[in-house]
């Protein structure tokens, strides 16, 4: 029979520590913390396993962790053998990204996702490696950019043929951003606060694992499923902004989004407005091209805002900075007992980005009408 293990008596300082380590977004701290605080409490091997839904050995593990290395076993050990693959060279990790994010028939291969021995034939013919790598050193080498191979093969790779183009354009942007104080730049988006669906998410509660609710649809209740909101993420001061939408994202719609953004970024004395966005058909709109020639006329006659589109590669979310932020919105406003009212979303949205909550755009009538 496996001894009772439990972790030594915590000092104050090392509980704080485990407590503060609760709210973490890293996963491997978060559970340590789980794991050493309900040890501290008494609990047993695989009581903590089904709570936190790990296997024992990972508790003992962290628990024999804390024993030899004390709080500082909550960074994690490189997993890595001591004698280490050659890879491909620290200098050429951005070159093998960039290369990633394209299809490998771009580069003359028969098939449309990668596999570790393409990467490595694609990365000695453009002269990223000196020699031909074996698979076990591009999988390394992929791990050193925090890349799952899974993630890689599956997610990274973006259709759209002109993608190099149009990622050179956002960078380049991104860079003339930052030497232009009276520039401003950000990333857009439109996101969907569903009341039904619930984001995954993994805690630590006293007692039997916290039951999520899933709500369910009820003709009867007044409140959409969904609430629908633009939001931009200032690339400078890392704020979010967001305004509602009374129905769905329109071309209309959006030109009022677009106006309203050039007026707040005018009161900061800003001269040109940037906008990185994906290719959404509201978006490439004829009216909001019209519109935005239009705006870019009377500004340089007046001395107004001038408004830069910039359009992301097709499916290449990981280029919208903005995207992350939705994705912890989202388990930041939940709620696992019950299902939020539509006041209660937006109020929380609103909370976690610290934005005020400004009145819901709305379609225009003739627009409406039309489609």
């Amino acid at each position: 029979m496996t001894a009772h293990l439990v972790v030594r008596s915590l000092s104050p300082a090392e509980r704080s520590r485990l407590e503060a380590g609760l709210r973490s977004r890293d996963g491997f701290i978060l559970r340590r913390c789980q794991i050493l605080l309900a040890s501290a409490k008494g609990y047993g091997t695989d009581q903590i396993a089904d709570f936190v839904g790990c296997t024992p050995m990972c508790v003992r593990n962290a628990i024999y962790a804390f024993r030899s290395r004390g709080i500082d076993c909550l960074q994690e050990q490189p997993r890595c053998p001591k004698v280490i693959l050659r890879g491909v060279p620290d200098s050429n990790l951005e070159l093998l990204r960039g290369i990633l994010h394209q299809s490998p028939r771009t580069f003359g291969k028969p098939k449309s996702t990668w596999t570790l021995g393409l990467i490595a034939d694609v990365c000695f013919e453009r002269g990223i490696t000196e020699r031909r790598l074996c698979n076990e050193a591009i999988r390394c080498t992929l791990n050193r950019m925090k890349i799952g191979w899974k993630r890689a093969k599956l997610w990274i790779t973006s259709p759209d043929p002109h993608y190099a183009e149009k990622k050179a354009r956002r960078d380049e942007l991104i860079r003339l951003a930052a030497e232009h104080s009276d520039w401003a730049l950000g990333f857009e988006d439109e996101v969907w606060w569903s009341r039904l669906t619930q984001p995954s998410v993994n805690t630590w509660t006293e007692g039997p694992p916290m039951r999520v609710h899933v709500p369910k649809k009820n003709n009867s209740d007044p409140d959409p499923d969904a609430i629908c909101c633009y939001g931009f993420l200032r690339h400078d001061t890392h704020k979010v902004v967001t305004r509602f939408v009374e129905e769905r994202p329109l071309g209309d719609v959006t030109i009022q989004f677009l106006d309203w953004l050039s007026g707040a970024v005018a009161k900061e004395g800003k001269k040109v407005l940037i906008v990185i966005w994906d290719d959404a058909s509201w978006h490439t709109s004829e009216a909001v091209s019209n519109w935005v020639g239009e705006h870019n006329e009377q500004a340089k006659r007046r001395g107004g805002v001038q408004i830069s589109i910039c359009e992301l590669p097709v499916a290449s979310p990981w280029l919208n900075n903005i995207e992350p932020c939705f994705q912890h919105a989202k388990k930041a406003i939940m709620e696992p007992t019950r299902k939020l009212t539509a006041q209660e979303v937006v109020a929380r949205v609103c909370e976690h980005f610290g934005c005020e909550l400004l009145p819901f755009l709305k379609t225009e009538v003739k627009n409406a009408q039309g489609e």
